[in-house]
């Protein structure tokens, strides 16, 4: 619902449509199960995370020096620079898990909506991206709304977290550590 994708059966959600600076307020997504990329995918690392940095509907633009940086800081950030003329379909399932993480970060959103990001990393490769996010939203302003089964492994990282529980032909239930 808050990506568009779905309507609610009742109320609404709500966006304001500009960012703090006053700029059209952009959303990044990463589903989860992108490690599940078809092994024939044609795009290098370099080419798939550059394409974050094209504007809707201006495919044909040429990047400039600072779009270049920012994809390659964005590479660097997940650990992946040094992979960036590998075929995404020779990727490991959590080196595939940190491009689209990338490319992302490469659209500079000012929201981050992730869907169990994290699920193909290994325990350090986790350790490393809970720092990232963390770095995101407290250096760069960045609001972070993630979806995750390792809700205790990522409690010293946030600062909001709503869990919510359901079992079998019962109603969802909210318990949360901040607020509901």
């Amino acid at each position: 619902i808050i990506l568009g994708i779905l309507q609610p059966g009742k109320g609404s959600v709500t966006f304001t449509k500009k960012n703090a600076d006053g700029g059209r307020l952009l959303i990044g997504y990463v589903p989860q199960q992108i490690a599940s990329f078809n092994a024939g995918f044609p795009s290098t690392v370099l080419e798939l995370v550059r394409s974050g940095r094209f504007p809707n509907g201006k495919w044909f633009k040429r990047l400039t020096k600072k779009d270049h940086a920012h994809v390659e800081k964005a590479l660097k950030s997940v650990e992946m620079w040094d992979y960036r003329h590998k075929r995404i379909g020779e990727l490991s399932g959590g080196q595939k898990q940190r491009i689209c993480l990338a490319r992302m970060f490469a659209t500079d959103p000012d929201i981050l909506i992730l869907d169990e990001p994290q699920t193909a990393m290994d325990k350090q490769s986790k350790i490393r991206f809970y720092d990232l996010l963390k770095h995101e939203a407290q250096v760069h302003n960045k609001a972070i709304l993630m979806v995750t089964h390792d809700s205790e492994e990522m409690e010293a990282y946030v600062d909001k977290h709503i869990r919510l529980v359901r079992k079998e032909d019962v109603s969802w239930k909210c318990f949360s550590m901040d607020l509901c």
